[in-house]
């Protein structure tokens, strides 16, 4: 990729996740707006509010949400005067969806259109790469971080991160640990070398069980729900949370073949908590900030580090040095202390791994 003269007009094009309706030759696609207005209303719960956060007008709001529901023939939204505004278990779906097909677009490059071709001669300068693991407060920074900072985050599992980072294909791994855990205990923290590499803390996040509104089973424990025979959501295998859910069976010494639906895999935590929204699941593990996102009840187990893998000889170079500013900057910090659960550890301080 050439590195383009300042002056020099650059046009970026980035895929993003279009719907379209279609019943007998008519086709409708929904509005773009729609599922930033559902996330908006998972989140704050009130419609005001997620207009508000779109920048847009209250009735624009209430008819693109209107005009949706009536192209789908489907309610995605339950208004009802002086409880606020609520997703419905469809619109919790369409929201899934569109975030899982969002995560599948991320991985994709932007196309780049140049005014002119670049200086002959001009240096290549790539953009900082980096695999992570998911995360609702990453997923909400990435689209700035890539056209204002030049940062190319693309979601894997926590181990795939590590490996991909290991291996040199990314400069920087996002993955996340129990907060006590140790190199000995833990086997993503063993990938890392404390000779050769560092770790940048960024936020602490608390993990439990996704339940249905009101916790109605009353649910304390992973045990518990094994127990009841009551039907799990489980995240893809080399997923951070899906390697903390059988560390926390290894301890009960529960059998995974034990666990009704343990086979039943979403790729991220806003999946988890839409699948249990929807009947599909009785419980899931996940994080405190899907679960209020969709309205679900929670049942804290575990406080966990999230933090970057990354080589200790490049921990003062200037882009390393720029990214571990820009997660302690103001703009990070107001997208990630809202979330439920979250707050920042230190964040773009370096430390050996333990």
């Amino acid at each position: 990729m050439a590195k383009y003269a300042e002056n020099d007009q650059i046009t970026r094009l980035r895929p993003g996740a279009l719907w379209t309706v279609r019943r007998g030759r008519r086709s409708t696609t929904v509005d773009t707006r729609v599922p930033k207005l559902l996330r908006g209303i998972a989140l704050a719960g009130t419609l005001t509010a997620a207009a508000r956060a779109a920048a847009i007008p209250y009735r624009t709001a209430w008819a693109a949400l209107a005009a949706a529901a009536g192209d789908l023939g489907v309610e995605l939204v339950d208004l009802a005067p002086g409880r606020g505004a609520t997703l419905t278990a469809q619109g919790a779906r369409l929201l899934a969806a569109h975030d899982a097909a969002e995560e599948a677009l991320a991985g994709l490059e932007d196309l780049v259109l140049p005014a002119r071709e670049p200086t002959r001669g001009a240096r290549v300068e790539r953009p900082l790469r980096v695999a992570a693991s998911h995360d609702m407060a990453l997923a909400q920074l990435r689209d700035s971080w890539r056209v204002r900072h030049g940062i190319a985050l693309e979601f894997h599992g926590s181990a795939e991160s590590l490996d991909a980072y290991r291996r040199g294909a990314v400069e920087l791994a996002g993955f996340h640990v129990e907060r006590s855990a140790t190199r000995a205990s833990d086997p993503l923290l063993a990938r890392l070398d404390p000779r050769r590499d560092a770790v940048i803390s960024f936020i602490t996040r608390t993990q439990g069980l996704i339940v249905p509104r009101g916790n109605p089973r009353r649910l304390r424990s992973l045990a518990q729900a094994v127990e009841r025979g009551l039907a799990i959501v489980n995240r893809q295998p080399g997923s951070g949370t899906r390697l903390l859910l059988d560390r926390m069976l290894a301890r009960e010494r529960i059998d995974p073949g034990r666990v009704r639906g343990y086979a039943q895999e979403e790729f991220t935590h806003a999946a988890v908590a839409a699948t249990i929204a929807a009947g599909r699941a009785d419980a899931g593990i996940g994080i405190a900030a899907a679960a209020a996102q969709f309205g679900l009840g929670f049942v804290p187990l575990v406080v966990e580090r999230y933090g970057f893998a990354v080589r200790r000889r490049t921990l003062d170079s200037p882009r390393i040095r720029a990214f571990r500013e820009l997660l302690a900057s103001p703009p990070t910090r107001r997208i990630v202390e809202p979330l439920p659960g979250y707050a920042l550890d230190r964040p773009g301080e370096a430390e050996a791994p333990a």
